[in-house]
């Protein structure tokens, strides 16, 4: 295997090998995670049964495919499937077989329907077929592994996970696959040969996320500026044209998603869903609704309170770096190369607010590095009431332990300097948050740098420093 990470998913693939009793695995993430990579890397492909769905294609096309993949497996029949309930009693026979191959280690049957929601296509009778071959046959086959995978999120939690009918409570285990974090990026780069700074690998996360897909098509010969033009500013690069691929091939009517998306990412700091509804178009009901659930679900966008006013004051804010580093740099085309776009003001302006999206990212780093893993806590962003001269803290840590961590977080090429002015600003944004939030607990003053903080006469307003190595933990 040449698995890098994915400790627990490793041990959840481990403890269904080992299990005594049928496993319905549920594998789930978005597109280009590595959700197939880890499932075919973790069983050396060596599975009793193995198929994929193919994007925008019709039943018939679906059918053949499984076909193609039914007599690579054994099967002796020469017509293409009439139904789905067919095809699946075609995979019975073959896993009934004599002949059928088994897990080396655990001697169980493994099968692996990969981008399952592609099946499901229009008017099919996929879903009452597969839900028929699951629960008059396969539940009760103690040494069967049938692992379900997707990249349409939405689509795996609203028809298999939360399902009310055949699948209600039958999913043994769910795997939802993240993007890395920056140690997965570190330990990635470094097994490729990729030779880059921590300063580089901290901006590759800004631009790329940690998705192990973008990471791959990165050359080692080029410097990463080079590598960011090469892939996405080049009108053949492999990622020119992703962001637009991207919410097609999550969701089958995407507009609304996409509307969303955009006019949220105009406002960095995120929108209340009444100003949503009236910037971006898209009207209020259960249509929205589902379309912020399913972009929550992807991982695209978060939900938070303002602690002012928690109940009522909903804000929604795009996290996802791929798609913000998109809009603000491909749509426009003001920007050609990303080479000539370095150490300009627009670059660290980006720089700054990318970093807190790399932040949010890692949150159980930070309370890693405050000591508080244990602690369980709610993070949150603020806004202040005041019209005027009002302050924005763009992530509290709100422990049970009486203490809300206060956390600023501050992109920099050397180490951070604390000034007089900024001091002052630190200190007016505690009292107006004490002033309005009226919080029964300590608040500490928490510095996350990405090139450490140099000591001066004024770092005395900050009670925890987060050094950029924590970020790598």
């Amino acid at each position: 295997m040449s698995i890098l990470g994915r400790e627990k998913e490793q041990d959840v693939l481990s403890g269904c090998l080992k299990s005594m009793r049928p496993e319905l695995l549920v594998v789930f993430g978005r597109r280009r995670v590595g959700k197939t990579f880890l499932i075919r890397e973790y069983f050396n492909e060596h599975f009793s049964f193995y198929t994929t769905g193919i994007p925008d294609e019709k039943t018939r096309n679906q059918l053949k495919a499984f076909h193609e993949s039914l007599i690579s497996f054994g099967d002796q029949t020469n017509t293409i499937p009439r139904d789905w309930f067919e095809a699946f009693r075609r995979l019975r026979g073959i896993l009934e077989g004599k002949t059928v191959r088994r897990d080396y280690s655990s001697g169980k049957r493994v099968v692996f329907l990969d981008e399952v929601p592609w099946m499901d296509t229009a008017r099919s009778d996929f879903k009452p077929a597969f839900d028929f071959f699951w629960n008059s046959w396969g539940s009760a086959q103690k040494d069967l592994l049938l692992i379900i995978c997707g990249s349409a999120t939405s689509w795996i939690i609203n028809n298999i996970l939360n399902d009310k009918g055949g699948f209600h409570n039958r999913i043994t285990r769910q795997i939802q696959l993240a993007p890395f974090n920056l140690r997965e990026c570190k330990a990635f780069f470094e097994h490729n040969g990729i030779r880059l700074s921590r300063d580089n690998m901290i901006e590759s996360y800004m631009i790329f996320g940690g998705i192990p897909y973008y990471l791959n098509l990165f050359d080692k010969r080029l410097s990463l500026a080079q590598n960011v033009d090469s892939l996405i500013f080049d009108d053949r690069g492999d990622l020119h044209h992703e962001y637009e691929r991207l919410f097609r091939s999550l969701f089958k009517r995407p507009e609304n998603h996409i509307k969303i998306i955009e006019t949220m990412a105009g406002i960095k700091k995120g929108l209340q869903r009444t100003d949503l509804v009236k910037m971006s178009g898209v009207p209020d009901g259960e249509g929205l609704t589902k379309a912020l659930r399913e972009l929550e679900q992807c991982g695209f966008i978060r939900h938070f309170q303002n602690l002012t006013t928690r109940h009522n004051n909903t804000f929604y804010q795009v996290i996802d770096p791929f798609v913000l580093f998109s809009l603000s740099f491909l749509r426009d085309g003001k920007t050609k190369t990303w080479q000539a776009f370095l150490k300009s003001p627009g670059y660290y302006a980006w720089r700054g607010n990318a970093f807190e999206m790399v932040c949010l990212a890692h949150i159980p780093q930070i309370k890693s590095a405050l000591g508080i893993s244990g602690i369980e806590s709610t993070e949150y962003s603020w806004r202040s009431k005041q019209k005027d001269g009002g302050t924005q803290i763009d992530l509290l840590i709100d422990r049970r332990d009486d203490v809300i961590n206060l956390c600023e977080m501050k992109c920099t090429d050397k180490a951070f300097e604390i000034t007089k002015e900024y001091r002052n600003d630190i200190i007016n944004k505690v009292d107006t948050f004490l002033r309005e939030a009226h919080p029964d607990k300590s608040v500490h003053v928490t510095l996350i740098t990405s090139n450490g903080l140099k000591e001066n006469r004024y770092t005395d307003v900050v009670q925890n420093n987060i050094l950029p190595e924590s970020l790598f933990q």
